[in-house]
């Protein structure tokens, strides 16, 4: 029986620093990427999840500048437009990288959705910026017309603000199982989903953002993966990092993990959440989390680079 590994991939393999994000600089951007993936289906079981943060951002844009002829989606729709977007892209590239080495694998990408609590605290204190920037007054009418959450960014302009809350349920959860058994490389939880609360049975999307690794984490803890693997822009994890004094860390207890978060060594906006999803995996299953460079993940499997972090 192969091992299954739910991979997260972040948003340096689907458009590189400092490149426009155009569909042919994604599309090259993994290409590259499923290079290193087709490595590990010998011996592993995968699911791929991945961000959708700068992609839903730019259709915002977009529905922002054509609202007068077209009205904008609301944000779990864009949600799904995203993860339907990325999810085509992420399997062409697998498949023709597949071919070139003459292996052959089913592929599907699955529109995911993902239960939140509707009374999260997150509903009443939303943080996540998304969408385009404002003036003043521009904020000030969004808010009082739509009822829009608005706060100022780092000087830039004022942008909308919406709940992140935690996720609790995989709805797709037996579909990928069931996709797993027959060997299929699934796609999944793209963006860290789309959000949905309960009402009374029923489903119904809601105006939010999902942190992607900390769906990537439940999704493993609910398939019973066997490795949960983060991929992001080092090698490693680091304290201190980009200081003189940086650390780079081959092995992280779960202790460490917690005792180095509650310190700051891990910021909110960057290694914070990767950590905590970290955290979540190995506790919940008693496996390790691997966190590493895309690139590296070959020789991190192998022992020989990158921060595992195990109970």
């Amino acid at each position: 029986m192969k091992k299954t590994a739910v991979i997260a991939i972040g948003g340096n393999a689907v458009n590189r620093p400092g490149e426009s994000p155009t569909a042919e600089n994604m599309l090259s951007a993994l290409n590259d990427a499923m290079k290193h993936i087709v490595e590990l289906l010998e011996d592993y079981s995968v699911v791929i999840t991945h961000g959708n943060g700068p992609q839903v951002g730019n259709l915002l844009i977009q529905q922002e500048m054509a609202k007068s002829v077209i009205p904008p989606f609301p944000i779990d729709v864009n949600d799904a437009q995203t993860q339907g977007s990325l999810g085509y892209m992420i399997a062409q590239s697998l498949r023709n990288q597949l071919l070139k080495v003459g292996m052959k694998r089913e592929i599907a990408a699955i529109v995911t959705q993902v239960v939140v609590d509707k009374n999260d605290p997150a509903f009443f204190n939303p943080t996540k910026p998304v969408g385009p920037f404002y003036t003043k007054e521009e904020a000030e009418k969004l808010a009082k017309e739509k009822g829009w959450v608005m706060k100022e960014d780092a000087g830039r302009g004022f942008r909308r603000v919406v709940p992140s809350p935690k996720p609790l349920e995989i709805v797709e959860k037996d579909v990928i199982k069931l996709l797993l058994t027959s060997d299929v490389v699934v796609i999944a939880v793209g963006g860290g989903g789309i959000p949905v609360v309960k009402e009374n049975g029923q489903l119904k999307g809601v105006e939010a953002v999902i942190d992607k690794d900390r769906a990537s984490s439940l999704l493993a803890v609910e398939i019973n993966a066997d490795i949960f693997i983060i991929l992001t822009g080092v090698e490693k994890v680091s304290l201190n990092y980009k200081k003189p004094n940086q650390v780079d860390l081959d092995h992280l207890t779960i202790e460490e993990a917690e005792k180095y978060l509650k310190e700051g060594h891990f910021p909110e906006g960057s290694m914070g959440p990767k950590i905590e999803a970290a955290i979540n995996f190995v506790k919940s299953t008693g496996r390790e989390c691997l966190i590493t460079e895309i690139s590296k993940l070959k020789e991190a499997l192998n022992g020989l680079t990158g921060t595992r972090i195990t109970k």
